[in-house]
């Protein structure tokens, strides 16, 4: 095998029939001060794989279908050790390095992945080494604090004041959850339902209210809530695919007059296909005069909270109860990085437990800080750290420039879509998606469901460039979304290009007078 353009001999380990030989050999892989050393060449080595495949990669991917890369997978014989870093490295690049989807290519266009800053690399590389586990002060001091802060600093970005709170979580879809947890909780205080017989009466009568385009992760929350199927209400959007308000007033007016308690509504500030941004201001107004949770999620727009330019487009998120960020999308961090901030410090007591043997309540009463007293998790990563590197080497006004960058990207790619006949594009974002799709002759109108959906695999499959795809009114749409500063105007047009070739090609072959599926 190769490595960094060099040979590697694979090395086929058998473990010695003596236990003194084999627990020997099996601690020199412990990282520790005898193998600090080791350490360091095993890091420089990865470092330099990493590196090397990222310079040389000429697309986002090779295009390789799991029926190939799967037997390569499956004969690696677990029970039989390569040796040392080297070896493993060599495979690794046979079955990961060379095939894997790289989000820094600059015609990676398809989905919510962002390339990562350096400070954040540094953070992930301390992080992993010194292993703190971020649920109590006697496993993660130091961490607990930068924590913390992190926390702080994000709570007074959104606009809270000093009694916010929150916990850092493995992405948006649980930080939905958590906050969704926190305001059935309140909702079950409102009612004051203390009782598991008064509990369970209420919860088949609550609802949570999001707009159509929300994210599918309310839904998910909300039956591992025990919510009933029809718990998540859709409330309409405008023709910029914003939530409606005066929609969202009737909706939660109606449930009420029938009877049934509105948990919470879920704002957007950022939707995965559209990139829009609910009226937070006017949710708000609507939650406050019917004592209702408003959870804003902002997973992707979150961004703008850093935003030397577009910080307005969040006007009113100050005045939700909580709100999901996800650094790991537009702070350029890598996976996972995300968080949950609340207003009221108060609410995160609902996810309190306390154990005797991990953070009795005694530790509360002293004031020694645990985080898992406000977690969903227990043993969890000090992926804070990343954010905090990228903050002190960066600042906040270089990641806002970056992400400033792609929005003013998707703005251009906008206006060149719209000006080319090959295509039709779909409203126009508040962030950095645009949605769009091949627009054949009116003869052919029948085949741009398939023709769009055969252009981007045929794309997929070249390895010269990735797109997503998303459905707009029930037809096949594409979409781009822009996260790589480094994207150009130039990457973008070669990509419609080639789309547009596979589409063409794919109605050149298609026989005369075929009507698509649903052409009816």
């Amino acid at each position: 095998m190769t490595i960094d353009g060099k040979t590697v001999p694979t090395q086929r380990s058998v473990a010695s029939p003596n236990p003194e030989v084999r627990h020997a050999e099996a601690r020199r892989h412990l990282f520790g001060a005898p193998t600090a050393d080791a350490y360091r060449e095993a890091l420089l080595l990865g470092v330099d794989a990493v590196a090397s495949r990222v310079t040389g990669v000429e697309g986002p991917f090779t295009g390789i279908s799991p029926d190939a890369l799967a037997p390569e997978v499956d004969q690696v014989d677990l029970d039989r050790p390569l040796g040392d870093s080297a070896a493993a490295l060599a495979e690794l690049e046979q079955l990961y390095l060379r095939d894997a989807v790289y989000f820094h290519h600059p015609r990676y266009l398809a989905h919510l992945n962002c390339p990562v800053v350096i400070p954040a690399l540094l953070g992930e590389a301390v992080l992993s080494a010194v292993n703190s586990s971020m649920d109590t002060w006697d496993q993660s001091a130091g961490a607990t604090l930068i924590e913390r802060r992190l926390i702080d600093w994000t709570a007074g970005r959104i606009g809270f004041g000093l009694d916010a709170d929150g916990v850092f979580t493995s992405g948006g879809t649980q930080s939905n959850l958590h906050a969704l947890v926190l305001a059935r909780e309140e909702a079950f205080a409102r009612a004051g339902a203390r009782t598991s017989e008064a509990r369970q009466s209420l919860l088949p009568r609550m609802r949570v209210l999001a707009s159509e385009a929300a994210h599918f992760s309310v839904s998910k929350s909300a039956k591992m809530l025990g919510l009933p199927m029809e718990a998540v209400v859709s409330v309409g959007t405008t023709a910029d695919r914003r939530m409606d308000a005066a929609s969202l007033r009737r909706e939660c007016d109606r449930l009420r007059a029938e009877g049934l308690t509105v948990m919470a509504v879920v704002a957007t500030a950022g939707t995965t296909d559209f990139g829009s941004i609910d009226p937070l201001a006017e949710a708000a107004d609507v939650c406050a005069a019917a004592s209702t949770w408003l959870h804003v999620d902002a997973a992707y727009g979150c961004g703008l909270l850093v935003s030397p330019t577009r910080r307005h487009l969040l006007a009113g998120i100050e005045r939700a109860d909580s709100v999901t960020v996800d650094f790991h999308k537009s702070f350029f961090q890598p996976v996972s990085s995300s968080a949950v901030v609340v207003r009221d410090s108060r609410m995160m007591s609902h996810a309190t437990y306390y154990a005797d043997y991990l953070n009795p309540a005694r530790m509360a009463e002293r004031r020694i800080p645990n985080q898992v007293d406000k977690s969903l998790q227990t043993t969890r990563r000090f992926d804070a750290l990343k954010l905090w590197m990228t903050l002190r080497v960066m600042g906040a006004d270089g990641v806002g420039a970056l992400f400033d960058e792609v929005v003013d990207l998707a703005g251009a790619v906008h206006e060149m879509l719209a000006a080319d006949p090959r295509f039709e594009v779909v409203g126009r974002s508040q962030l950095s998606t645009v949605v769009f799709r091949y627009r054949p002759a009116a003869q052919d109108a029948h085949l741009a469901d398939d023709a769009n959906l055969h252009a981007r695999e045929a794309l997929a499959a070249s390895g010269e460039g990735m797109v997503a795809g998303t459905k707009v009114d029930g037809r096949h749409f594409l979409k781009c979304t822009f996260l790589n500063p480094r994207t150009t105007p130039g990457d973008v047009a070669h990509v419609l290009d080639l789309l547009a070739a596979h589409a063409a090609e794919f109605i050149e072959a298609a026989p005369r007078g075929r009507a698509a599926d649903d052409a009816s």
